[in-house]
């Protein structure tokens, strides 16, 4: 089966009401692309991370338009949309796509990853055998952290030096759940994954059963530790050997005054997630809170430290 990828451009402003046109005309399925209402997103989730790719930006600027798909051989469809848009003073561009299975083709974005020395993230659908690494299982079809970033490739890396078997480890904004089978995969015998999106907590339950663990080795939780006081004592009833924090700086430096609460028996910890612009400042907030900065992983623009409490 063939499709045609058809753009309409819409003026400054006018994309949702364009949009909402072509919908009362029976068109679904519809790709909106806008600046403006991109960067409102960014605005109101601006606590979510510290990066947006540039390239991303400059593809963006100035965008406004609609994106929708007909078969090739949807002559009815076409000569509707040719109607609709002709009636709401619109004009598009049609472009022929490829022949291919859509439905099985995303999966070529994602191959196996070596990581460090020891580990390869493997989707799921390439099973569980890759010879000479431990593999980590995921679907990253339910986001929340792949493994492709930096941050998760470095904190994998200090893992594979610092996981013993036993280990406990508990993980903050686990989103997939990679770092906690990571842990469970190097010989650790139990992991808390914590996130305050509950799809995350159903995300990582999921990959950590394609791992084959499940309770009580791993656990997923919803919630945020620096206000939910019944998560904190549920938490807190556990001694923990490893603490991973990989999110952005400015959770980590807003979660620096509970993270000694789970380092008193001589945890260590990894954060990651840190530009290297806002480096310092992560040290801060960490020393501040009396943990000290062991060393610091590089690569590229992102930082990944490893830290223990002062004088443990």
């Amino acid at each position: 089966m063939s499709w045609l990828e058809i753009t309409v451009p819409t003026p400054q402003g006018d994309l949702n009401n364009a949009a909402t046109a072509l919908t009362a005309r029976g068109f679904s399925d519809l790709v909106l692309e806008d600046q403006g209402e991109f960067e409102a997103f960014l605005e109101e989730n601006r606590s979510c991370w510290d990066y947006i790719d540039e390239e991303l930006q400059r593809r963006l600027q100035g965008l406004s338009q609609i994106k929708l798909y007909l078969e090739d051989t949807d002559e009815g469809g076409m000569a509707r949309l040719k109607d609709a848009l002709r009636e709401l003073g619109l004009t598009m561009t049609v472009q022929a796509l490829p022949d291919t299975d859509w439905s099985e083709s995303w999966k070529d974005n994602y191959p196996p990853q070596e990581v460090g020395e020891r580990l390869v993230v493997l989707p799921y659908w390439l099973g569980a055998e890759y010879p000479g690494r431990i593999p980590v299982i995921l679907d990253p079809g339910l986001t929340f952290g792949t493994g492709a970033h930096p941050s998760t490739r470095m904190v994998m890396e200090f893992m594979e030096q610092l996981v013993k078997p036993g280990f406990r480890c508990l993980d903050l904004g686990s989103g997939s759940g990679i770092l906690s089978i990571t842990a469970l995969r190097l010989g650790a015998a139990s992991a808390v994954g914590v996130d305050i999106d509950p799809k995350a907590e159903d995300a990582a339950r999921e990959n950590a059963g394609y791992n084959g663990f499940a309770a009580p080795e791993f656990t997923a939780l919803t919630g945020d530790v620096t206000q939910d006081a019944g998560l904190m004592a549920r938490l807190h009833r556990s001694e923990y050997d490893l603490v991973l924090v990989n999110i952005v700086a400015d959770v980590i430096i807003r979660l620096a005054p509970v993270l000694p609460g789970f380092l008193q028996g001589g945890a260590e910890l990894l954060c990651s997630g840190i530009l290297d612009t806002r480096l310092r400042d992560v040290t801060a907030a960490l020393e501040q809170s009396g943990i000290r900065v062991l060393e610091t992983h590089a690569e590229g623009e992102w930082r990944s430290l490893h830290a223990r409490l002062a004088g443990s």
